[in-house]
């Protein structure tokens, strides 16, 4: 991915930014299934995405998507049992998918759970073996349309973290992650190799605390120091940030 596909956007601040993914979300939702069915989107946690999905619960046209035609993913997920809080999943179907009636039960992908697999690594095993029934041949993963990733002040992105094993998997597109620096110390996520599969990619970070891990990012550090380097869409990578993210003077957003 070279740097003139990367976009970076920066919007005032992360109520606006929420807003914003939301919209920008239905839009290419509606135009994605104009030219294809099914749509794969890969969902993200974190505050800002999470906001991003109660936005999109709000947004006027939601109900104009097809939703029947829409898969839904994680990057990562916390491995704690079913229903507790603190996984992705929970969150995001409190924020939107508990709100979404046309969409099938089947369409929800979510990573294993604590209660449903022993380990991290045999819920990224499953959660392969899931992914694989939706790729085309050859691959992997399907075609995600859309991957939305939040970014940590340490730019981490997924669960894939500074310095840790994760970050050289290489030959699956799932790993467990331990010793996560993040609470819960156990997770699972995809790999880069599969984030790598993804048409779109939107790194969504907002706050003074990222500001130099997005700097870092687009200064195109090395991935074991900032995982957040390394992901690219096949077709566009956005960076939707805020202007504290982006840096007081802008500098991030002028890379």
């Amino acid at each position: 991915m070279t740097a003139a596909a990367r976009q970076v956007v920066v919007h005032p601040d992360a109520t606006v930014l929420a807003e914003a993914v939301a919209s920008r979300l239905v839009t290419e939702l509606l135009d994605a299934q104009s030219v294809r069915r099914p749509v794969h989107v890969v969902l993200t946690g974190g505050t800002v995405g999470v906001a991003s999905l109660a936005a999109l619960s709000r947004h006027p046209a939601r109900d104009a998507i097809d939703w029947t035609g829409v898969h839904l993913w994680w990057g990562d997920e916390r491995f704690l049992p079913a229903g507790d809080g603190e996984r992705n999943e929970t969150q995001a179907r409190e924020a939107l998918l508990d709100a979404l009636s046309p969409l099938p039960a089947a369409n929800v992908h979510p990573m294993p759970a604590a209660d449903a697999a022993a380990t991290p690594e045999e819920s990224a095993t499953t959660y392969a073996g899931e992914l694989a029934v939706y790729a085309p041949a050859g691959a992997t993963v399907p075609p995600f349309d859309v991957l939305l990733l939040g970014m940590g002040p340490d730019g981490h992105v997924a669960s894939l973290f500074p310095g840790h094993p994760g970050l050289d998997v290489t030959g699956v597109p799932t790993a467990g992650v331990h010793g996560s620096p993040k609470p819960p110390p156990e997770r699972v996520t995809l790999t880069f190799e599969a984030l790598a599969q993804a048409r779109q990619v939107w790194v969504v970070a907002a706050g003074a605390e990222k500001a130099p891990a997005v700097a870092s990012a687009l200064g195109g550090a090395d991935v074991h120091a900032t995982p957040a380097a390394g992901v690219a869409g096949t077709g566009r990578t956005l960076w939707l940030v805020d202007a504290a993210a982006a840096g007081t003077d802008g500098s991030a957003a002028q890379r």
